[in-house]
């Protein structure tokens, strides 16, 4: 949209493009840890779409759209890098965590309680519940370093977010991969199997899921991250 000028129309492109903006943050989102707010990444969307709106020259022969999705991924990227989303202590303490589960289960041929692997990692189960809490775990899409990466490979938003090519919803669409995550969730514990239901099947917030638990929104998110941790390291193997 232009104007008389055959400038583009500031208004009327923000609000043309602003389903756009909101189709880039569900697709960073479902890449990243719970506690990322999905209205901070469309917020950092329209700021990259309005910078777009500034910069864009047609005469470079490209479309606005191309451009603009550009600027918008990189304001979300930016937004993630300034507010820490996820520190290096939390991801060493969640490989940690997936270390602990693999270890245990090559040990007893199944799933570990978590008096377990507080116990193999030195902890309480108290701390280890903290700590939980604490990593989040991530969202079930996300699958982050299936097939490799390391502590020396750790930029995630680099390789998990920014890339299209890394977007793990093209991965399970894949029908052994698919296959492969029903089957690890049916070797969840009980209650992981339901919050897991709860959460993705169901789209059920924490509080939802707290109130058919009868626990607090702080357990159903220890849950979720354990359960995390559990099929990560099923799908690793895959």
């Amino acid at each position: 949209m232009y104007t008389a000028q055959g400038r583009l129309d500031t208004h009327a492109t923000l609000k043309q493009y602003s389903p756009l903006v909101r189709r880039l943050a569900h697709q960073m989102i479902a890449k990243l840890p719970a506690n990322v707010e999905f209205d901070d990444m469309v917020q950092a969307g329209m700021i990259g779409l309005n910078d777009a709106l500034g910069r864009f020259d047609a005469a470079q022969g490209v479309m606005f759209e191309t451009f603009a999705t550009q600027r918008i991924r990189g304001a979300m990227l930016d937004e993630l890098r300034n507010g820490d989303w996820m520190s290096r202590g939390n991801r060493k303490q969640q490989r940690q965590i997936e270390a602990a589960v693999h270890q245990l289960e090559q040990q007893f041929g199944r799933a570990p309680a978590e008096s377990e692997i507080a116990k193999v990692m030195g902890l309480s189960l108290t701390d280890y519940q903290e700590m939980l809490g604490k990593v989040r775990g991530t969202q079930l899409l996300y699958l982050e370093d299936i097939g490799g990466g390391g502590e020396g490979n750790d930029d995630y938003l680099d390789r998990h977010v920014a890339d299209d090519a890394a977007n793990p919803l093209a991965m399970l669409q894949d029908r052994r991969m698919r296959e492969a995550l029903v089957e690890a969730i049916k070797l969840l514990p009980e209650r992981e199997q339901y919050v897991m239901s709860m959460y993705y099947e169901h789209d059920m917030n924490l509080k939802e899921i707290a109130a058919v638990l009868e626990v607090t929104e702080s357990r159903v998110c220890q849950l979720h991250s354990q359960s995390i941790a559990r099929l990560r390291v099923k799908l690793r193997a895959f």
